[in-house]
């Protein structure tokens, strides 16, 4: 346990399909986080948070952003996060917190010590953890890596959405990044990294693999595995709108901090 982190994330659960799992992993991200920080939607049912509620988590219901405004749910979090009096949060979204905790809990422990050595991480996924993730994904993430590497010199992996943030780079943030968009992918890092005030970092996981099939697993059954039902998912053109529509903003917030190429 690192008495100096808290956990906290975003969560949008309206067909109350992660309740399961919360109930059996709830304990073991205890173990990791001493206080654990949850801003969920309006729309996720009560039932679905009763494990956290039991558990003793602090919950904070709001309206739902939707995927495009998400910067919004995530700026909440964060201060959630750094309320609690933590040194550092680990920001993330609580269904990647769950299938981490769940299938790479060593990792996660790890992680939650290695991210005191920064006031800032991009926790970020190795290759293998990567390419678990449907191809619309890969395809339209990639492209945001690519440019956030060309304005920051730094190739990391920034999509993942998790991220170290120490109680200074958080109130810097908060203070000074008014990014409300799917954007703070990119936004809060390069923000940070203009500055030039804050030890910035990354790390590569496998925890944070593809973890969206956590709530599917009669669909992923039914459709003859993993890759099968991915394949489903690579085929519909909606998902592929969708992937693409979060990739151009964020490709767009990069661009508030194109001067930085050198």
């Amino acid at each position: 346990m690192s008495e100096s982190v808290t956990l906290a994330c975003v969560h949008h659960d309206p067909d109350g399909l992660l309740r399961s799992q919360a109930e059996r992993v709830v304990t073991a991200l205890q173990r990791i986080f001493p206080m654990i920080v949850v801003r969920t939607t309006d729309e996720t049912p009560g039932s679905a948070i009763e494990p956290l509620l039991a558990a003793g988590v602090s919950i904070y219901r709001a309206p739902s952003c939707g995927h495009l405004k998400l910067g919004r749910a995530r700026r909440e979090a964060l201060r959630l996060g750094i309320e609690t009096g933590a040194h550092h949060v680990l920001f993330c979204d609580f269904d990647r917190a769950l299938h981490w905790v769940e299938y790479h809990p060593a990792e996660l422990a790890s992680i939650a010590g290695l991210i005191l050595a920064y006031d800032f991480t991009v926790l970020g996924r190795t290759r293998r953890a990567f390419d678990s993730h449907p191809r619309a994904q890969c395809a339209t993430e990639a492209i945001v890596n690519h440019v956030f590497a060309q304005v920051s010199g730094q190739e990391w992996d920034v999509t993942a959405a998790a991220r170290g943030v120490s109680r200074r780079a958080a109130a810097a943030i908060l203070d000074g990044c008014p990014d409300e968009t799917i954007g703070t992918d990119v936004s809060w890092t390069l923000f940070l990294q203009r500055t030039g005030r804050f030890a910035i970092g990354a790390i590569e996981t496998e925890g944070l693999e593809y973890e969206t099939a956590d709530r599917f697993p009669e669909a992923v059954a039914a459709a003859g595995g993993i890759d099968a039902w991915k394949a489903r998912i690579d085929a519909d053109p909606r998902e592929w709108a969708l992937r693409l529509e979060i990739a151009r903003l964020e490709v767009e917030a990069a661009g508030a901090y194109a001067h930085m190429v050198q």
